[in-house]
């Protein structure tokens, strides 16, 4: 497949003169054909008019449309082939395996989503019926449901080429729900964008669905994402990316004259607390499954566990001991890009250079620079250190993380109330450990998403019950969650019905439920009729 290097908008190709930029292999330093023009203001313009003037024929599809082009959407990548893992390969420096698991991740949650379309409970239908002789005022016919909000802009990620970019969950669950879609393409690998919204518009004409409920615009600067955000037509935001992009995204989504959603996921160091009971029975095979997830995906991962706490004792000395040396025998491994890298290098400084911090442990094998390449680090402090230094609770993206020795219960609770928002945080321990800090969970609650019992955040299962988001600064929103089916909530908003006669509502509504979806119906969840 020959790239382009132009935007997509309404399913055509679109060039656009001026500025152009040019991506490198992280590995090799090989500048990568073609060049990318960035997207002009006019043609963000074109592509969220195209995506509202399609809005209402999309919405209107049935449900089993709609579902039928989110198989076509993964049919559509897996005929790509080899050809998409290796473009990604070459872009990002993941390894082919990860590549062909991340696919596999994509297409598998595009189907899901299908499943979730066609059952159609989703849409939350709630109807009451009406009691026209009630005394002393007669009740009126009542329904509800989720419809589609409009136009979504969605920004896709750096370190998830498939399952968090172009066709990531974003897109397919707004598609999912009825709303167009414009993606601004990650400059990490616009060729790998470039590919898979070529998929995502053969699927469209292959399911007769408007073109303009899809485009894709390239863009290295901040200019084109800003002009999104702010653009009229925009009527919500997924984001996910560093604390600093996406604050300037969210504020200039509030600062719309009408503001809008901004769903953004920007970033976490997602603690995990050791107690005592597992430290004593497997303090060496916790260390295991920590230093695995903390060099998983070389640490490129929002879940990845940046600060590690435990009560000072035999069993946080073996392992910080085993950890120690699985560290050192880690090899170093190429990072996302030269930018992503220099970031790590200088949260590494920092901490270095922070007073009361010690390096511990870094990988023993040489990285190389012009690689990109990311040498696992560990270093280690008290709670009187970590407590003093705001500047240890900022993520490092990348494989480092800090163990801190914590002189008892009372350290990790005050510890543990201080921390801003996270997408996890994890306890490793015994039943009665979880009973002995039940406070420490409590706090938890309110300060993470998802929490985790003798497990790390990293290897997100796709389902329904998953939850992705957490207060701020993990997330914009942690009412909602960018990864699993609940992840279509976002783009949808309920809209009442009073008065209408039956076949005048939506069909989600009416008498017949002729989906066999669940639905309430005065007060019982039932899938009778009305």
């Amino acid at each position: 497949m020959t790239l382009h290097g132009h935007s997509i908008i309404a399913g055509k190709v679109t060039p656009s003169d001026g500025v152009t930029f040019s991506i490198t292999n992280p590995a090799t330093g090989e500048t990568l054909a073609p060049v990318y023009f960035e997207t002009s203001a006019a043609l963000a313009d074109a592509a969220l008019r195209a995506a509202d003037e399609s809005f209402d024929a999309f919405r209107a599809k049935f449900p089993e449309q709609r579902a039928s082009l989110l198989e076509a959407i993964a049919d559509q990548i897996e005929a790509l082939g080899d050809s998409l893992l290796q473009r990604a390969h070459a872009e990002t420096g993941l390894p082919m395996a990860r590549c062909t698991g991340e696919r596999g991740r994509a297409t598998g949650q595009a189907r899901l989503f299908a499943k979730l379309i066609r059952d159609g409970s989703w849409v939350e239908a709630r109807i009451d019926r009406p009691q026209p002789d009630r005394q002393p005022l007669p009740k009126p016919d009542v329904r509800r449901m989720m419809q589609p909000i409009g136009p979504v802009v969605v920004f896709g990620a750096s370190n998830f080429p498939f399952a968090i970019s172009v066709a990531g969950t974003d897109t397919i669950s707004a598609l999912g729900a009825g709303c167009p879609v414009v993606v601004k393409a990650n400059p990490g690998h616009p060729g790998t964008c470039e590919m898979i919204a070529g998929a995502i518009v053969k699927a469209l004409e292959q399911t007769k669905m408007p073109a303009g409920a899809f485009s894709m615009v390239q863009g290295k600067g901040n200019d084109i994402g800003l002009a999104l955000v702010r653009h009229p037509l925009t009527c919500a935001v997924a984001f996910t990316g560093s604390l600093r992009g996406g604050r300037a995204l969210f504020d200039a989504a509030a600062a719309r004259p009408s503001p809008v959603p901004f769903y953004g996921e920007l970033g976490s160091v997602n603690p995990v607390f050791l107690l005592p009971g597992a430290l004593k029975e497997r303090a060496e095979k916790i260390a295991e499954g920590f230093v695995g997830a903390l060099t998983m995906g070389v640490g490129q991962f929002c879940t990845n566990p940046g600060l590690v706490f435990g009560l000072q004792s035999d069993g946080l000395k073996a392992f910080l001991e085993k950890s120690t040396a699985l560290v050192k025998s880690s090899a170093p491994a190429t990072m996302l890009h030269a930018g992503i890298f220099q970031s790590f290098a200088g949260g590494i400084e920092r901490f270095t250079a922070t007073k009361g911090v010690q390096l511990v442990a870094q990988s023993e094998s040489p990285a190389s620079k012009q690689a990109s390449q990311a040498a696992a680090t560990l270093f280690s402090t008290d709670s009187a250190t970590f407590e003093a230094s705001e500047s240890l609770r900022e993520e490092v993206f990348g494989p480092t993380s800090i163990v801190t020795h914590c002189g008892g219960k009372d350290d990790l609770e005050r510890i543990a109330e201080s921390l801003n928002g996270q997408l996890t945080a994890s306890i490793h321990g015994t039943p009665d450990d979880l009973r002995e800090h039940a406070r420490l969970v409590r706090i938890l609650e309110r300060k993470a998403g998802r929490i985790i019992f003798n497990g790390f955040g990293t290897g997100i299962e796709v389902c329904p019950s998953m939850h992705h988001g957490g207060p701020y600064p993990s997330s914009t929103h942690s009412f909602f969650t960018s990864i699993g089916t609940a992840a279509i909530y976002r783009f949808v908003r309920p809209v009442c019905y009073q008065g209408f006669p039956d076949d005048c509502l939506p069909v989600a509504i009416q008498n017949k439920n002729s989906a066999g979806a669940w639905r309430m119906v005065d007060g019982e969840i039932t899938q009778a009729d009305a």
